[in-house]
């Protein structure tokens, strides 16, 4: 299978520089249309789609986002390895604004968004123990500390329904789970990306200390926009990745849809 890369851009990052043959090309799935067109083209000879979590112009929110459609998306272009970035705020002293996480764990505490492609007439039992691919999230934190940034390996993401951010209890209680950091759309982004068979790593960037930090304000929107401005760099034009990766397969006793 020839290799290509999908990824998924999340708040502040809305495009890939640098592709050749560029183009925004509609797919149509069976679970609706994804969040937006997708930017296909090839970085370094390696084929890539590039697809705009929130939409150009941040139209869909956490709960509205089509998940089931946007990893469907992917996989039909024929997408193997996808890579997400997103937003996060931080919920440890020295995961500070600015910084990048690989997050390898997920609690998820969402409730109101469709998380599986299985359902009557098709159902199955998915593993989700390791749900990123670690080859793949290495190879990420390499080319982003290539690229400038500060990067933190091992990280587990709560992720919240959104669209309101935590009250200070709440945020209390995540870091006493042993959370790292707060997202609203971790989750069920990377199930869906495990039943579709698709290598998922994703790579964080934190904006703020969610309102936990007793130096520091409730998360402000305006402090969070202007540091996902100054970081949408670092997280434009990822590297050509030096080697194959795979994560864990499905499970061979349960057919995925995607399976022939």
């Amino acid at each position: 299978m020839q290799m290509m890369i999908g990824v998924i851009g999340g708040s502040g990052v809305y495009q890939i520089e640098g592709l050749d043959g560029a183009a925004w090309v509609t797919v149509e799935t069976p679970w609706g249309a994804p969040s937006d067109q997708i930017l296909t083209g090839r970085l370094n000879g390696v084929a890539m789609a590039f697809l705009p979590r929130h939409g150009r112009g941040h139209v869909h929110s956490p709960t509205s986002l089509p998940y089931r459609a946007n990893i469907d998306a992917l996989k039909r272009l024929g997408c193997t390895d996808v890579l997400a970035v997103s937003a996060v705020g931080s919920l440890r002293e020295d995961l500070a604004p600015g910084d990048f996480v690989l997050v390898d764990q997920y609690i998820d505490r969402s409730f109101a968004r469709e998380k599986s492609f299985f359902g009557p007439g098709c159902v199955a039992h998915v593993g989700l123990a390791h749900p990123t691919c670690s080859r793949l999230g290495r190879l990420a934190a390499e080319a982003a500390r290539q690229a400038g940034a500060r990067v933190h390996e091992g990280a587990t993401y709560l992720v919240m329904e959104g669209p309101q951010f935590s009250t200070l209890a709440e945020s209390r209680l995540y870091r006493q789970w042993g959370a790292d950091v707060i997202g609203m759309t971790g989750m069920p982004e990377a199930k869906l990306a495990r039943e579709a068979e698709l290598c998922y790593a994703s790579l964080a960037m934190v904006t703020d200390y969610d309102c936990w930090h007793p130096d520091h304000d409730a998360v402000d929107v305006a402090a969070v926009i202007a540091t996902l401005t100054a970081n949408a760099g670092h997280a434009r034009g990822p590297r050509r990745p030096t080697t194959h990766w795979c994560c864990g397969r499905f499970p061979s006793d349960r057919r995925s849809p995607y399976t022939s």
